[in-house]
């Protein structure tokens, strides 16, 4: 492997283990395992008279690495933020008391004209945590709250080129070709060009990754562009990406129910099991020609 690709020392961690082969004696070796910490994501935001508040907003178990593009990411497909405007900037929070949390916390500090409801927040993160959203009232009220209106137009996608997106994917994995513990999320062009990777040992919080550089690079709505995941599509990816303006979600594993529901829904095309030159189409098919 390109030793530019290889991942920050952060993302993974050494530990001994025993190999077993066959009915062979065990051998000590070593192995890297794709590292997962706790991130708490914070608010910063405008009151009253002038100041700004700090609230903390929510933790996520993630692989360190990119965190700014994840809380950055996380805003916006939960529907706090809806473009870069309304986010000052996202850095290491800087009043961390405890050792163990150093590195484990950023803020994220919003424009002045952004208001944010938390009694409304806290209704959704409590539902989100507990029992997950379900039904079509869930679908109906999310898609009002944080998804924009996708395009009629396109974008259009060959079957050859739907084709070459696992490959592509996999040769870019560096999280997963160094732990094989790492779900992923590409932007690809309709074309099948890799524009942009990232890596998560959670689907969700790779995805919130993708998004949020893509945010930090202005580069919303995604309306041109399609998703790879490496996983299954949840019902949450499918939010996620049509948060972003996704048209196009393909998954290397299957669709959950309620994922096909939202995206037929929300106008989304969802390709699931793409790989082995085969693939099946769930939602919104007129996007592949």
């Amino acid at each position: 492997m390109d030793p530019a690709i290889l991942l920050p020392a952060a993302s993974y961690e050494h530990v001994t283990v025993q190999k077993v082969r066959g009915e062979g004696p065990r051998e000590a070796a070593s192995d890297q395992l794709a590292a997962e910490e706790p991130l708490e994501i914070r608010l910063g935001y405008a009151v009253a008279g002038g100041g700004r508040a700090h609230r903390a907003l929510s933790v996520t178990m993630r692989t360190p690495g990119h965190d700014e593009e994840l809380a950055a990411g996380f805003l916006l497909t939960e529907g706090l933020i809806h473009c870069k405007a309304d986010l000052l900037g996202v850095r290491p929070c800087p009043d961390v008391q405890k050792l163990e949390e150093a590195g484990n916390v950023v803020r994220a500090e919003l424009a002045a004209h952004v208001q944010v409801d938390f009694q409304a927040l806290e209704r959704h993160f409590y539902t989100s945590s507990s029992c997950g959203v379900c039904g079509k009232t869930s679908i109906d009220a999310i898609q009002t709250a944080t998804c924009p209106a996708l395009p009629a137009g396109g974008p259009h996608l060959r079957a050859a080129a739907v084709h070459r997106l696992p490959e592509r994917l996999r040769a870019a994995q560096a999280g997963f070709e160094q732990t094989g513990g790492q779900h992923a999320a590409a932007l690809f062009t309709p074309e099948g060009e890799l524009l942009l990777l990232r890596e998560d040992v959670g689907r969700h919080n790779a995805l919130d990754k993708l998004v949020g550089a893509a945010l930090l690079q202005e580069w919303l709505p995604l309306h041109r562009h399609v998703l790879l995941v490496s996983g299954r599509a949840s019902f949450e990816l499918v939010q996620k990406a049509a948060a972003a303006g996704l048209g196009v979600l393909a998954a290397v594993g299957a669709p959950s129910s309620l994922a096909v529901q939202a995206a037929d829904r929300f106008g989304m095309t969802v390709l699931g099991f793409v790989r082995n030159e085969r693939f099946n189409i769930y939602s919104h098919g007129w996007r592949i020609i």
